[in-house]
């Protein structure tokens, strides 16, 4: 049975109903919620069924900002809500509903592999795919480090609320042993690696632990997670090489943790109200209507950095064009950004994960010109010589 309402001459909303047979589709079209959102299957336990409604309001809400336009395709959110019922809890303390954390943790890693590659090749598939694991696993440990930390404050405010430790699904001693368990498959493939690179990668657990407690003493928690959030630009190019040339590695850190302060202040100013009432501390209540001219200093010290990251790793001419690219990128983040709408802090924030893959294939393309570059040169050699 087919109807159709029509709310203006340019617009028209559909109710399509198919009757009983396919009615899973419905539940189905509700798992796939906004990444914010935590939802649980419905009808399994009273919390997952208020995550659920939870997930329905924030369905709307994403609809009514989109004009109404439904993407269609299977998200993280949809693939956890389908996984078994004593499952859920745990990929949702690690954060598997919401990949973006896991990308903005992997994709420094790999700008570094791209810049240590030999001239002329591709980044090492290896080495990609070892990284990925360890950043599913390492953000994993790390939510679930900060959800044990910040319980007691995640109760006390919306969007945290439902996380599986303040809401109840996750016990402390479970949380840990869960963490025990990330933290040794970390070290599994930590022990992938070189010596130097263990060692490097061992280093950054102070900063894992330490992180969570930040947003207590200090306005520049954000400061803390891009230390932490960016030692794979660091480790990256180890893993590659057998040791850092700091000479790149430093420049393109740094840039890595102003890259963090524009993303995580822009983040932050989603919870603003709420970390006011909790007394917790951010970058967005620092710079608050100061917050773009910030923004715009980190987004040109990224993109200074990257440019000495770039001219020391004898990078070429599609990596200059890409950071190009970047920094105007940035500009528009910056530009466009309203700090006052949540939803509009959230689509900025996602939106770093373009730029980050923009810059990796800038790094991959470069390195690849490099050959060319390389066999003219030899050419022109060759016909002096011959001259």
């Amino acid at each position: 049975m087919f109807s159709v309402k029509l709310s203006g001459p340019l617009r028209a909303v559909r109710s399509i109903s198919f009757g009983p047979r396919v009615s899973h589709l419905s539940a189905l079209s509700r798992c796939s919620v906004d990444q914010r959102g935590g939802a649980g299957a419905p009808g399994v336990h009273s919390r997952t069924a208020s995550h659920s409604r939870t997930a329905s309001l924030l369905s709307a809400r994403r609809l009514a900002v989109t004009g109404g336009r439904r993407a269609f395709g299977v998200s993280a959110a949809a693939v956890v809500n389908m996984a078994p019922p004593g499952v859920q809890p745990y990929l949702r303390l690690m954060r598997m509903d919401k990949p973006i954390g896991t990308w903005l943790l992997y994709l420094p890693c790999a700008w570094s592999i791209g810049l240590a590659a030999a001239p002329g090749c591709l980044p090492p598939l290896d080495m990609l795919t070892l990284f990925g694991a360890g950043a599913v696993l390492m953000r994993g440990a790390g939510c679930t480090i900060n959800d044990m930390w910040d319980r007691d404050i995640d109760r006390k405010v919306s969007r945290t609320a439902s996380r599986p430790i303040a809401a109840g699904d996750v016990s402390q001693l479970q949380a840990l042993v869960f963490l025990g368990g990330q933290l040794s498959l970390g070290l599994g493939v930590l022990l992938c690696l070189n010596y130097y690179s263990i060692a490097l990668g061992a280093a950054s657990l102070t900063l894992v632990l330490l992180y969570p407690l930040m947003k207590r003493v200090t306005y520049w928690p954000q400061l803390f997670l891009g230390l932490a959030f960016n030692w794979g630009a660091l480790l990256g190019w180890s893993a590659v090489a057998g040791s850092c040339d700091w000479s790149v590695c430093l420049p393109l850190y740094f840039s890595g943790v102003m890259w963090t302060l524009i993303y995580d202040t822009v983040y932050a100013h989603q919870d603003k109200e709420d970390d006011v009432k909790v007394g917790v501390r951010s970058t967005a209540l620092m710079f608050r209507e100061r917050t773009k001219p910030w923004l715009t200093g980190f987004a040109a010290a990224m993109v200074a950095g990257l440019g000495v990251a770039g001219v020391n790793a004898e990078q070429t001419l599609p990596y200059y064009l890409t950071l190009g690219c970047v920094a105007a990128h940035l500009g528009h983040q910056i530009y466009a950004l309203d700090m006052d709408r949540p939803e509009a802090c959230w689509n900025t924030f996602v939106s770093n994960r373009n730029l980050g893959l923009l810059l990796f294939l800038g790094v991959v393309t470069g390195n690849l010109w490099k050959e060319r570059r390389e066999t003219l040169l030899q050419d022109e050699e060759e016909l002096q010589t011959t001259s």
